[in-house]
Parts: structure tokens; sequence; C-alpha cells
């Protein structure tokens, strides 16, 4: 029998979110029940009426709070953020568990981000593994690898993050260029051994590509483009309030003229997305109501799965499978041409997302545009543009702004992010733009070290437009710890 989830309960679960019992709405799907939720609900149901009954008291009563993992670590400033970032890694570190809640066990110790993230996270876990790189803590890299190899091997995929209520959706699938930092370290040896895994996540990204036609645009991640080329888009199996923002999602459903179901999964989508939220997903600007994030090609994503496409050609060529190398290398040639159509906009110069049920380009300029100079796929004239743009646009006094829409989404301007830093870093570096690429790490390093010598702490998120660098915006406050941080500081305080 299917075990009973926190997010599962019907009306006490509802209650508990709607009236924010707990302050954040992540906490209370994280919580640990003191006895067995069947009997928890069922004295719920008896209780519920009474004219004394406290909701709040009978929450306290029956779940334990989840465990913060950086509410104990006291920083020293007097330390360079290097050591504090070293000394942290043992404190962000989560041995295996069989803790009885929402957490999926996994099999080996891993880092999680800190504050209220209290699992591992599919595409945060490549930055921090970077950081855990110059930290030569090879063997965790080796954990986090197998971790996510387990979770493909026994779901199908690599979910959100290892909750029971991420099932149904991804995130930006980094899990071959996380081996490709393994490779690095131990060979090219490396990619055979997890040949199957790789096979499986691309399954799992292009599941119904067999269904799609001109009659069937699109089918979960894959949409089917005019020209009959393939692209994908995010998605999530349901079509329901988000359990860890149960509340704010009905809310935004009252706002929206959407059908609450397309609604909620295009909430979700964005969540695989990991960018969630910006104005990148909206129809109309300013207007988190009008998000459409499964009607959007996004180029961040195209580009992540050339990469898969690509290493798993290689891998192919390791096995000595010829045929399937070509055609691993025929599809990334494919997926190549097809982001340059429908993602290049020469007029602009810039990497689009692409509105396909519109048929048009997004308007929004963001950070996604760094990713093809990354992966290699912009020629010299595309990363020109990019480079440029990046200068005149997006570089501020504290490293690169996400976009350049202020809506108060945590993923809009003012606020910068590690991930996006790195990948903006590594793409210019590719393509010579050293100089803009030395700025934007001084820019981005200095500012992280201004919020850590006022606060001890290394965040998720900066202001990059504001001198002081704390950021703000979202669904929840801004977090320390902070996994991806630490990863992107330390690969770029080591980087040539």
């Amino acid at each position: 029998m299917k075990k009973l989830e926190i997010h599962e309960l019907g009306p006490l679960f509802e209650e508990v979110q709607l009236n924010n019992i707990l302050a954040d709405g992540k906490t209370f799907p994280d919580c640990l029940p003191k006895r067995s939720l069947q009997e928890i609900n069922s004295d719920y149901l008896k209780m519920k009426g009474n004219a004394d009954f406290d909701l709040k008291k009978f929450t306290a009563e029956n779940f334990d709070l989840p465990k913060a993992y950086t509410s104990a670590y006291k920083s020293d400033v007097n330390k360079p953020a290097n050591q504090h970032i070293e000394a942290l890694w043992k404190t962000l570190t989560r041995k295996p568990d069989n803790e009885k809640g929402s957490l999926i066990p996994l099999p080996f110790p891993y880092v999680v981000p800190g504050g209220r993230f209290r699992e591992i996270y599919y595409w945060d876990s490549y930055f921090t593994i970077l950081g855990l790189q110059a930290s030569k803590r090879h063997d965790m890299i080796q954990h986090m690898i197998d971790n996510f190899s387990y979770l493909i091997d026994h779901i199908g995929y690599i979910p959100n993050g290892n909750r029971s209520y991420f099932m149904g959706r991804s995130q930006p699938p980094f899990y071959s260029v996380m081996i490709k930092v393994l490779c690095e370290e131990r060979g090219d040896e490396v990619l055979v051994k997890y040949m199957h895994q790789l096979e499986k996540e691309y399954q799992f990204w292009m599941a119904g590509t067999d269904s799609l036609d001109s009659s069937h645009q699109a089918v979960r991640r894959v949409v089917h483009m005019p020209d009959g080329s393939v692209l994908n888009r995010y998605w999530d199996e349901n079509n329901t309030p988000r359990p860890e923002a149960y509340k704010e999602d009905v809310e935004l459903s009252h706002q929206s003229e959407s059908n609450p179901e397309e609604l909620f999964r295009h909430l979700r989508a964005a969540a695989e997305s990991g960018w969630d939220f910006s104005s990148r997903w909206f129809r109309e600007a300013g207007s988190f109501a009008s998000i459409h994030t499964t009607e959007i090609i996004p180029v961040d994503l195209n580009c992540l799965l050339f990469h898969l496409e690509h290493t798993l050609s290689e891998v192919m060529q390791l096995a000595h499978d010829t045929p399937q190398a070509g055609h691993y290398a025929t599809l990334a040639e494919k997926r190549k041409a097809a982001v340059q159509k429908y993602c290049w906009n020469e007029n602009e110069e810039f990497y689009f997302d692409y509105d396909y049920v519109g048929r048009k380009w997004k308007t929004p300029l963001t950070l996604a545009a760094a990713f093809p100079l990354f992966f290699g796929l912009a020629d010299a004239h595309q990363a020109k543009g990019v480079a440029q743009q990046l200068k005149e646009k997006f570089l501020k006094a504290g490293g690169l702004t996400t976009t350049l829409e202020v809506t108060g989404q945590q993923w809009d301007a003012p606020n910068g992010w590690a991930p996006l830093q790195w990948i903006a870093y590594k793409g210019l570096r590719n393509y010579g733009f050293d100089e803009l690429a030395k700025k934007i790490k001084t820019n981005w390093m200095a500012a992280n070290l201004k919020v850590y010598k006022k606060t001890g702490k290394m965040t998720e998120k900066y202001d990059v437009w504001n001198e002081d660098g704390e950021a703000s915006g979202g669904e929840y406050p801004n977090q320390d710890g902070f996994g991806w941080t630490n990863g992107v500081f330390l690969a770029m305080q080591t980087a040539d």
C-alpha cells in the first residue's frame, strides 16, 4: 500500500497551509509526524468542528518541525570567505537516513543548499560540485552523482529534489555536465560507467516524441516545431497547487483568467525550470497571473539537452557503438540548428525563448542567452552580439542582473544568481571575451564578500544593482548557506 504523505491529507493540509500556520509553506510538507498520519487525520476530522479546536496547537502536538541546516552554524567574518565555505561543507552535508516523512532517502551523503532547503536539488548540485572540485572533495562529487544515478534507476528521472511532493517534475538537466566534472578528475571511462543512466535521463526528457505530429504539437516535454524539428519545454505531470507553495498558488488562481489546472501546470513547469519565478514566463509583462511556461521553448533547456545528446554520442564512441554514436551526434546537430532558427534573433543579436503557441520570440532579455556560449552552440558573430548586450545592459556593480525587468519576482532584476554568473563567465571565456568575463567575476565576488563581511553569510542570491548587495523578492526570504553560491565562489577564485 502506498505511504500516505502530509500533502495528501486533504482538508487538514489545506487548512494548515491556507491559514499560514507555519509561516513558510514548505515547512508543513517537510514536517515529521509524531504518529501515523492516518491516526492524526482521523483525530483532526473528529475534532475540527469543536468550538475550542486550535489548529495551531493541534499541528504542534502532532508534527515535529524539520531541521534547518545552517541555523546552528556560527561564522567568523575574520576568516577569509573560502575558509568559511570549506568549514561549511560539513554543516551542509546530509548523511543517508530513513527519515519518516516526505524525504526520499538516498544511499550516499550529499550537500544541501542550506536554510529551508534541507534536501538535494538537481541543478543546484552542479554548481555545488564545482566548489567541491575546487575543495578537492572528489569523494563527495562521486557521492552526489551516484545519488542522482540512484534516482534515475529507481524513479526513472531526477526529481526537482528528493522529496515526494517534487515527484512529477525535474529541473534543468545538468546530469551530463556533472559527469563531465568527474571525468576531469577520473578520466573518460567514467562516461561509460554511467551510460545507461545517461540514456534513461534522455528518454525521460524526450518521452512522447513518437506521438508528435502536426496535429499533436506538444506531448509532455517535447514540442513538434513548424519545420518538423523537435525541441523541449518545461513541464510537470501534475496540475494541482504545489504542496510547498499551496497558499500562494491558490491565491494566484483567484487572480488569473487561466483555467486553474492550466495555471498550476504553468507554475509547476516554471519550478522545473529553476527560475521560479521570472517575467520570462509571463505572457504580459509584470503580470504573474499571465504565466504560460509550458507554451515556451526555453533556450537554456535546449542547450542542456544538446550537451546531453553530444555526451551520449561520446559515450557510444567509447563503447564502440558507432551507429549509436552517429545517431546521437545527428540529434545534437539537429537541435543546434533548431535552437539557432527559433531562439536567435538577428535584429537584436541575442538569444530569446520562443513562444511556440504564438509563433514568436518572447521579448524579455534574460541571462538564459548565455547558455549557447557556455555549450558552444553560438558562432563568433552571435557570441559577440550576446557579449555586447551583457556588457551594455546586464553588467552591474555586483555582477550580472538576471533580467532587465523589475517585477518583485526573485529571478528578475535587480537580483543576480551564482549559477548564471558562472554560465556567462565561462561562456564568454569560451569565445575569448576574457576582459568582460573577468569584470563579471570581479564584481560578483566583491558582492559576495561585501555581504559575507556584513552578515557572516553566503546567500542564495544578491541584489547586483544595489551597493549593499542584499537581495529580496520571491515567495520566501533570502536563504543562507548557500550551496551554489559557495560552489561558484570557490570555482571563480581558482579559475585562471
